[in-house]
Formats: structure tokens, C-alpha cells, sequence
């Protein structure tokens, strides 16, 4: 199955959103089978754990492994035989009633190699345990670079070297980190486990930077395996490893105990004000809002099917209409919302203008200038007041136009970038319909460092909306195609079109972001309170909150 198949038809299904919700639960448990079966089975036969295996352990019992980046390579690198999950799980799950950053090498999927996506999704589980001082377990078993890749995997800020850039930088700000060397540590990806505060090895691994077949190559040496980089060398020998285990079992509940001695530090101020928790009514927010956008509904209904008793405390709740912002708890944390409205609105207008002409129709999921002001105020009172913000997005993009030009819509936009930029109090994103163009910025796309950001099924995510894009598209072809001396008839031109928009159609679905890590996970929208509230108890680990500064803001 691709990305551009239509969702899979589930005999009895009611509408779209099941269809939906049971192509990501295929599409899940496709990625989370790994290398599948056969490299299951001989990962076993070594006397090791598969990566979901060895967290399912290492986390307290009963309680959810929230994983992350679960689509990281989807579709991608096809040719070598693909990289499911990006070669790596990531998430956080809770370890003795703490929430940990978890970093587990998958080793049925190319012996655990980093391909380029590999280290991309280490790094954004690093960045996010960075930002919100969360504690990282990483689970060690890989074969070291993707050689036929590594001119895309080595050099460049964000590949490979990032990684123990960052093991360094989370050190020197006390986060604790801990290594298990559970199989394959090779090359320069064991500067990672040995850069952490305690490390652990498992007897038959391997730590070395250059396993015995280069070490004959480079210096005519030979030595085996256990006599150049085993566990018990690096125990009673280099001194590199502090705890020796036996195998995986006894590896994590090592984990486990040294997690258990962890002090742990101060709140951020806002979570020192969390309440006690109240359910909203009972609501599927799939009956809410509909699969493909077409489906008109008032965004505040969303909120309050979330938000702790459904109370939220709106701003500005006649002014600016097509963004609806205010205050609400969720999961007893104090939270402002940002959300585009999906309703069909009649505004006022000023006196003034055309004769008679008092009102005008705004359309729902696009941002006016009134709207952009509002946000952007409330984004500084939501700073102001310390209070974490929850970004709802189902955007079309700003208002285009004569008198929206005229209204300052691009000063006004960029108020309101402005104030998404500078904010400093923890930004989570959900992505629940479109996300497009400029309107993914102003509503905390990934390039405006969300803590955490998630998408329904039903997003998309693009510089424009698919018919437009795909005209577009479309003509910039055929010019190029005229040119050349090449006029198609009409019957080529629909051929033409149709594949233009078959491919853009593609590189909307929710999973081609993720893939890339525009998001982080994609979740189904029942699970979204569940989600946001254990994001914000992970954001509640950072107590600092930086002086909050705008510089030029545009009036």
C-alpha cells in the first residue's frame, strides 16, 4: 500500500473516519513489525529482545508507551528495501513513575544502521527531551552508519555528529541519561552510550570503533570480537562500561533501579498550578468534525469536548471570529487555546464604505487581519500569564485579496508570526484538517519549535490546498512542454492533469509528513485529550521560562 491508495474499505464501516482509523492501525502495526518476522526470529535466536520487546519491559506495568515518529521513513529509501520506523522506536513511557525520553535501535531493520531519517528522529527525541528536561534511556544495538548513505547521514548540522552534540549539551544541564549496550555498538555511534551518565553492557556485545574486519584492514591486526570490544574487556580492562549484565532482562531491570535513585528536580511555575482533574462529557470527535473538511463545525465544540468539565474561558469572543482563542485546564493544567473556527461567520464591517454594505461573510479556517490581531494579543497574555499553549490547526491559509491587502493582512500576519516565534511558554500543536501554506506557520508549524506536535488522519499538509496546487502545477508543465514544441489535446492534458494531482494528492497525506518528521506522531482524534495531557506532564519537567521579547512588532 502507498500513501496515494485510498483508505482501506472496512466492511460495515460507517464513514470515512473509520475507513481512516483502520488503514492507521494496518499502517501502524506494518511499521512496528520491524524487519519483520525472520529477523524477529534471529534476533531471538542471539538471545536478545526486539526494540519494542526490551521498552515493553523497561516501562512500569499498565501504563502507555506513548512512541513518537512511528511513520519516520515511511515510503522511503524503497530501493535498499526501505527503512520501517526509520530504523529506531522512540517515545516516552513512564519509569518508576517518571516520564523518560526512550531511544531503542531497532536491530531487524538493517542490523540497527542509521540511515539519514535515523538520525534525524534520534535528534528530535533528543531536542524534545532537551526542551522539557526529560531523563533519556537509550537501548544500544546498531550496526553504525548506512555506509552506502553516509555522505547524507555524517557531515551536515543536523545528522549524525548532532547526536552527541546533544548527549553533551543535555549533561551539562544535569538531564540524566543512561545507556544499555544491548547487542552491536560500532564505529562513531559509540561515543553516544559512553557519552551518558552510567553505562551498561550486555555480555556478547560489541563496543568498538572499528569492529575486527576494518581493524585487519587498517592495521593488519587480528583479534576477535570479545578480546577487541566484549563486555567483560570494557568491564575489567578499559573501564569504559560501569555496569556488566548477563543479558537483556537483567540489562533493563538495571535500568530500572538506577532510574529509580534519580532525584528529580522543580515544576515548571505553571504545572505547580495544576488542579484536580475533571472529565469532560463523553463526545466522539469524529461524529464532531468531518473526515475531508467539507463538513462545517464550530471549533469551540472541539475545546470543550477536551478541556477538563468542558469549561473554556474564550477571548475576545466577538471580535476576529475565524480564530477562537481563551483559557481552559487540561488534565488540571492551565492551557490557552488557539484554534481556527470551521464555521461559516457574518461579521460586522465599520461604518463607512459601499452604501448599505454593513456586513460580509468570512469563510471558516481562513485568517483576517482582525483575526491575526487577536492571536497575536492572546499569545502575549498567554506569555504574560505563564500558561502553556494548545494550537488546534485547520487552516486554508490568510485572506487574499484587494481589501484584505488593503487591511494589512501581511503587517498583521506577520504580528502574529512575531508573536508564535518569540513565545517562550511550551507550544503544542495538533494538526485536525488542512495545513496550509502561511497558515501553517502562524499556527506553530513544525519550523516554529512546537514541544510536541501531532496530526488527526484527516490533515494535510502543504504550501496550498490540492486543486489549486495541482492547476499550478499544471501549467508551469505545459509551458515548459510548449516550449519545447509539444502542444497535448485534451485528452493528453487530462492525463497530465491527473497524475499532477495524483502525486500532490500523495505528498498531503498525513503519513508523507510524518515521514519526514513534520510531525511527530499521528493519533486518532478520540486519543487526543489523553495525548495532550501527558505531553504537558512531559513539558512539566523544564522549570525555566526565558524573559519573553518580541523586538520589532508590527502595529
Amino acid at each position: 500500500m502507498t500513501s496515494s491508495d485510498p483508505p482501506v474499505q472496512v466492511p460495515g464501516a460507517a464513514s470515512p473516519w473509520a475507513d481512516a482509523l483502520a488503514r492507521l492501525a494496518a499502517d501502524q502495526a506494518r511499521v512496528r513489525a520491524g524487519g519483520g518476522a525472520k529477523a524477529q526470529a534471529r534476533q531471538h535466536e542471539k538471545g536478545r529482545l526486539t526494540a519494542r520487546e526490551r521498552i515493553g519491559r523497561l516501562v512500569d506495568e499498565g501504563t502507555p508507551f506513548d512512541e513518537l515518529m512511528t511513520f519516520a521513513g515511511w515510503e522511503m529509501y524503497e530501493e535498499v528495501g526501505g527503512c520501517p520506523g526509520g530504523g529506531a522506536v522512540t517515545g516516552i513511557g513512564q519509569i518508576q513513575g517518571r516520564p523518560w525520553m526512550i531511544v531503542a535501535n531497532d536491530a531487524t531493520v538493517k542490523a540497527g544502521a542509521f540511515f539519514p531519517i535515523t538520525a534525524k528522529k534520534v535528534i528530535r527525541a533528543q531536542t524534545i527531551a532537551l526542551e522539557n528536561h526529560l531523563p533519556v534511556v537509550y537501548l544500544v544495538d546498531s550496526a553504525g552508519v548506512y555506509l552506502p548513505m553516509q555522505d547524507e547521514i555524517f557531515p551536515d548540522q543536523d545528522d549524525f555528529g548532532r547526536v552527541f552534540y546533544l548527549n553533551a549539551r543535555m549533561s551539562a544541564r544535569g538531564i540524566p541519561q543512561i545507556a544499555a549496550i544491548m547487542g552491536n555498538c560500532v564505529a562513531g555511534g559509540a561515543y553516544l552510550p559512553v557519552m551518558c551518565d552510567t553505562l551498561i553492557m550486555t555480555e556478547g556485545s560489541g563496543l568498538y570503533l572499528a569492529g575486527p574486519a576494518l581493524v585487519k584492514a587498517a592495521i593488519g591486526q587480528v583479534v576477535d570480537s570479545e578480546e577487541l570490544g566484549g563486555a567483560a574487556m570494557h568491564a575489567g580492562i578499559a573501564g569504559t562500561v560501569d555496569y556488566r549484565e548477563p543479558d537483556d532482562d537483567a540489562a533493563l531491570a538495571r535500568v530500572r533501579s538506577l532510574a529509580d535513585l534519580y532525584a528529580r528536580g522543580d515544576v515548571a511555575p505553571w504545572a505547580r498550578r495544576r488542579a484536580e482533574v475533571r472529565e469532560p462529557e463523553s463526545r466522539d470527535l469524529t461524529e464532531l468534525v468531518g473526515f475531508d473538511g467539507s463538513k462545517t463545525y464550530d471549533v469551540r465544540d472541539l475545546i470543550t469536548s477536551i478541556t477538563d468539565g468542558g469549561e473554556f474561558h474564550e477571548f475576545k469572543a466577538e471580535y476576529g471570529e475565524t480564530i477562537v482563542c481563551g483559557f481552559a485546564r487540561l488534565g488540571g493544567y492551565p492551557v490557552g487555546f488557539v484554534a481556527n473556527q470551521r464555521t461559516v461567520i457574518k461579521k460586522k464591517l465599520k461604518a463607512g464604505g459601499e452604501p448599505g454594505l454593513r456586513t460580509r461573510i468570512e469563510v471558516g479556517g481562513v485568517i483576517y487581519g482582525d483575526s491575526a490581531d487577536k492571536a497575536a494579543r492572546f499569545i502575549l497574555d498567554a506569555n504574560q500569564a505563564g500558561v502553556p499553549l494548545v494550537f488546534l490547526s485547520d487552516v486554508t491559509g490568510f485572506m487574499v485579496g484587494r481589501d484584505s491587502e488593503q487591511e494589512g493582512i501581511i503587517r498583521r500576519g506577520a504580528k502574529l508570526v512575531n508573536a508564535v516565534s518569540n513565545s517562550v511558554v511550551p507550544k503544542i500543536t495538533v494538526i485536525t484538517g488542512g495545513s496550509f501554506g502561511a497558515g501553517n506557520y502562524a499556527m506553530n508549524g513544525k519550523a516554529y519549535s512546537p514541544r510536541f506536535i501531532f496530526a488527526w488522519p484527516s490533515a494535510k499538509y502543504a504550501v496550498m490546498s490540492g486543486n489549486a496546487a495541482a492547476k499550478t502545477l499544471l501549467d508551469i508543465q505545459l509551458a515548459a512542454l510548449k516550449r519545447a514544441g509539444f502542444d497535448p489535446d485534451d485528452e493528453e492534458l487530462q492525463a497530465l492533469y491527473e497524475q499532477v494531482k495524483a502525486k500532490y494528492d500523495a505528498e498531503l497525506d498525513p503519513r508523507y509528513a510524518a515521514a519526514r518528521l513534520w510531525v511527530d506522531e499521528i493519533i486518532p482524534p478520540n486519543d487526543t485529550r489523553d495525548r495532550l495531557i501527558r505531553a504537558l506532564e512531559a513539558c512539566a519537567g523544564n522549570p525555566h521560562q526565558e524573559e519573553l521579547r518580541v523586538g520589532v512588532f508590527q502595529v
